[in-house]
């Protein structure tokens, strides 16, 4: 936009000093000449340009904040139509987040929600597995895995009690489990309670190969249906001689505990919206490869194998670059590998649309071409990172907002276009009298009454136009692509030349009657801003239909058309506004002549869109 502005105001200048010499030298007048210059420079002034972009950024947060869609970068909304990679968290995003308690499993017994809650307590293993897998939640009941094991707890043992607890262990990159330990009873005796990944459980328990290959088998079994597994163990010691790690305790192996989080309903259509419109979805999770395979599976994510993260330890930069390139779901991620994996597509060219919603997953979300934070259950530092924040969490308002990005940079080169092509005929005309000493059409009055029509109608009125048929089947841009390529550029200056050509044809025919000057003016002037309303009409669509091109609807259209012939309407009739802007009378076949002219440049202007339909939507 800026050299946008650089080049239409060294243009202007440089007119506006040639045509004020000129018209002094052939005419004399340097009143005339400076008049004329004056109204040459404003018709080429490109004072709308910082306009539209400002209200499109302005106008496209609002938009999206209707969509439960936070902006806190405007540049963010520039970047949604760009996408090539959209990188999304499974648990709460692609899911629901409900986790409930869909199996619990021991070596000895089993129990799945077909079964009643009491049949919890007539098995000792199922009673021990519960008891210690609430005792390693977190009492306060925030997280939904630990809410849903405390309700099935209290069905199966209402009158159980937790104690008082002594320590916790947070859960650790290298150990990727949670500890706590209670006091349950009077005396220097604790129970300690630990539950997380099941790898991370087996070697706190130190399981021989044997246990731990019947162990692997439990957990494909119940990640093969999509559930979120965790294992749990217990430990006794003494509150005495509490040691500073977990791996100080001699655990014992309980069981497995499976999570039911179903998939949000929205979420496979919008994942086959965003092929459709070349942007592939990519799966990081901490949980387990087979469930997130599973859902991935359900959700329409590409099949392929999972790259763990333990495999993506011992992969290099180079190698991981090219492993993105057909990875697309990779699981128990760490969040200090997201930073890498977000890095390694950027070295691919991608650009990368990025959710998380914890401290660990502030540098990932900065690195990130579109940071995407959790407004739910994010935390504050990932919000802060990000550029835009989910109200809901929800998966299909990050593709809404892909598909509002791409409208509003659509509607931005159709305003910019629209504003190149208008200012060809309001330069021509105050060019045209200059060149063959005729009397001045437009004057730095008309002009400005002018900029009240083209300022609403490229900002307000373009801006909401709804998104073309085709805007999320369509690869995304170039991130290097200009605001204004070649192809609309050409366009503009079409529709520009040929407003330019009837309008001029009009204002000579109005010269050869012969017409008084102030009449000549006023007719010159309504053609023009009939031909102005026609060029809006024309850039509302990339589509060459003139059933689209007048029948959408646009609220915002409608009160600026109606605005606009109000006031022209007013000034026409008022002797003292017609005077003042030095307007003679316009008869009703002048009118007519005007609405035709008008009518003739928007029908041949969109039959000949036929032939850069193609190139304007590219």
């Amino acid at each position: 936009t800026r050299r946008l502005v650089i080049i239409f105001g060294v243009l202007a200048l440089v007119l506006s000093v040639l045509a004020f010499v000129l018209y002094w030298w052939l005419r004399g007048s340097w009143v005339e000449a400076l008049l004329g210059a004056i109204a040459l420079g404003m018709s080429l002034l490109p004072e709308e340009f910082p306009l539209v972009l400002t209200v499109f950024m302005v106008m496209g947060a609002w938009r999206l904040s209707r969509s439960r869609v936070l902006t806190r970068r405007a540049s963010a909304i520039e970047a949604l139509g760009a996408a090539t990679v959209l990188c999304t968290d499974k648990t709460g995003t692609l899911t629901r987040n409900l986790m409930t308690v869909a199996a619990l499993q021991t070596s000895a017994d089993a129990w799945r929600p077909d079964m009643t809650p009491q049949r919890i307590t007539a098995s000792p293993s199922l009673t021990d597995l519960l008891s210690a897998a609430t005792l390693a939640s977190d009492a306060q009941r925030l997280d939904p895995m630990d809410r849903s094991l405390a309700e099935l707890r209290d069905l199966a043992q209402p009158a159980a009690e937790n104690g008082a607890m002594l320590r916790e262990y947070p859960l650790h990159p290298d150990l990727l489990a949670v500890t706590r330990v209670w006091r349950l009873k009077e005396g220097d005796e604790v129970t300690v309670a630990a539950k997380g990944a099941p790898e991370a459980i087996a070697r706190l328990c130190s399981l021989p190969e044997a246990q731990a290959a019947v162990l692997r088998t439990q957990v494909d079994a119940l990640a093969a249906g999509g559930m979120r597994i965790l294992a749990v163990a217990r430990a006794r010691g003494t509150a005495a001689a509490l040691p500073d790690s977990p791996t100080g305790f001699e655990f014992q192996w309980l069981g497995l505990v499976g999570f039911a989080d179903p998939l949000r309903e929205s979420v496979p259509a919008a994942i086959l919206e965003c092929r459709a419109a070349g942007i592939r979805v990519v799966m990081i999770t901490g949980d387990y490869p087979a469930t997130a395979g599973v859902i991935a599976h359900e959700a329409g994510i590409e099949d392929g194998e999972a790259c763990s993260g333990e495999t993506l330890r011992g992969l290099d930069d180079v190698a991981l670059a090219e492993r993105v390139r057909r990875t697309s779901v990779f699981a128990r991620i760490a969040p200090d590998q997201k930073l890498r994996i977000v890095n390694a597509l950027k070295a691919n060219g991608e650009i990368v649309a990025m959710t998380g919603d914890g401290v660990n997953d502030a540098p990932a979300l900065k690195a990130a071409h579109i940071g995407i934070a959790m407004g739910g259950r994010g935390t504050d530092v990932a919000r802060e990172a990000a550029s835009i924040v989910l109200l809901d969490d929800d998966f299909g308002s990050i593709v809404r907002a892909v598909r509002l990005g791409r409208r509003i940079y659509d509607n931005l080169r159709k305003a910019m276009g629209y504003i190149l092509a208008i200012h060809v005929p309001i330069a021509g005309l105050a060019l045209l009298p200059v060149l063959f000493g005729w009397p001045l059409v437009l004057t730095p009055m008309l002009i400005a009454l002018l900029e009240l029509i083209i300022d609403p109608a490229c900002s307000v009125v373009l801006e909401a136009e709804e998104e073309e048929s085709d805007v999320m089947s369509r690869p995304p841009r170039h991130p290097d692509s200009p605001l204004l390529p070649g192809a609309l550029i050409g366009w503009s200056l079409l529709q520009g030349t040929l407003a330019f050509v009837l309008v001029a044809a009009v204002y000579l025919f109005a010269m050869l009657l012969p017409a008084p000057a102030d009449e000549v003016r006023a007719l010159a002037f309504v053609t023009l801003v009939a031909a102005n309303i026609a060029l809006i009409f024309v850039n509302r669509t990339f589509s060459p239909s003139l059933r689209t091109a007048l029948g959408r609807p646009n609220r915002m259209l409608a009160w600026g058309l109606g605005i606009a012939c109000s006031l022209i309407a007013v000034i026409l009739t008022w002797p003292v506004l017609r005077q003042f802007f030095g307007l003679g009378v316009l008869h009703v076949d002048d009118l007519g002549l005007s609405l035709i002219t008008a009518a003739v440049l928007l029908v041949v202007l969109e039959f000949a869109k036929h032939g850069w339909r193609q190139k304007l939507a590219s």
